[in-house]
């Protein structure tokens, strides 16, 4: 994975109201180029805040936002930073504004000027990239939830961004709208260098992210791999999360004198264990 630093938060604070308690306070982070970074912590830890101030949605109370390295707070910039850096949020349907599909993904280009022959490649291309070439003249709110993120996405990589942020964007799916999603996500990331960030509550799905910074009361309280900060099992139950299902499992197992190596943090590598101990019955 690249070290190219891509945004770089400082001392960030955020309110939303003048009399209200701090939403994001002095949080600072770096991100680089080509990672998937997840964000977790419990509802009103500050996580969807932060990733809104990422793209310059909303702008700090007190310290910067530098996404490569054009500072949120310049007005002239904050378009070319909401073209680098796109956001999927929870309900595809709020993002919609077009009666198809092609009428959808097309508007964000249409926005910045994008020649319509360009568009008209941009649109295939994104459209095949998230498995949804083939449904240009359907209309967007007739598609299954899965298939809506998958527009909301194709969207945004018809925009070229070099950063996808999703804010908890799966949370509304059934699991093979979740699963697919994720998979184009991660299929994104490997193939086309797109550093995504991932905004949940979700374990599991954090689980599967190069690094993981957890939030509580508008602050970092962890960051790390996924193993280093499934390390602290404990910490993580007091900031409200679930933990991932081999966490658990290993766990019940440990409950019934079994011991499972506590290195084991992923579904596969829990396998791996038990089959291990199998093997030595």
């Amino acid at each position: 994975m690249s070290r190219e630093r891509l945004i770089e938060v400082k001392d960030l604070s955020f309110r939303y109201k003048a009399d209200a308690p701090l939403s994001l306070d002095r949080v600072s982070l770096e991100v680089y180029a080509g990672e998937w970074l997840a964000i977790i912590g419990h509802n009103g830890s500050g996580k969807s805040t932060l990733a809104k101030c990422l793209n310059g949605l909303i702008l700090p109370e007190t310290g910067t936002v530098l996404v490569d390295g054009l500072n949120t707070r310049d007005e002239d910039a904050i378009w070319e930073i909401r073209r680098r850096v796109g956001m999927v949020f929870q309900n595809p349907d709020n993002q919609f504004v077009g009666t198809t599909v092609q009428d959808d993904v097309a508007f964000g280009m249409e926005n910045h000027g994008i020649d319509r022959d360009e568009m008209v490649k941009r649109m295939a291309s994104a459209l095949k990239l998230v498995n949804m070439e083939g449904t240009e003249n359907r209309e967007p709110h007739r598609l299954s939830g899965g298939q809506k993120q998958r527009v909301a996405i194709a969207g945004i990589i018809a925009l070229q961004p070099s950063i996808i942020i999703l804010d908890e964007a799966t949370s509304m799916l059934d699991p093979k709208g979740r699963e697919d999603v994720l998979s184009v996500m991660h299929e994104l990331n490997k193939t086309k260098g797109i550093t995504v960030i991932s905004i949940t509550h979700d374990l599991d799905e954090a689980a599967g992210s190069d690094r993981i910074i957890a939030m509580e009361k508008g602050r970092i309280v962890l960051s790390g791999t996924p193993r280093e900060v499934f390390q602290h099992p404990e910490r993580l139950l007091e900031l409200g999360l679930d933990l991932p299902f081999a966490i658990k499992m290993r766990q019940a197992l440990s409950e019934q004198g079994i011991a499972v190596s506590p290195d084991a943090f992923s579904e596969e590598e829990l396998v791996e264990e038990l089959w291990k101990l199998k093997s030595t019955i």
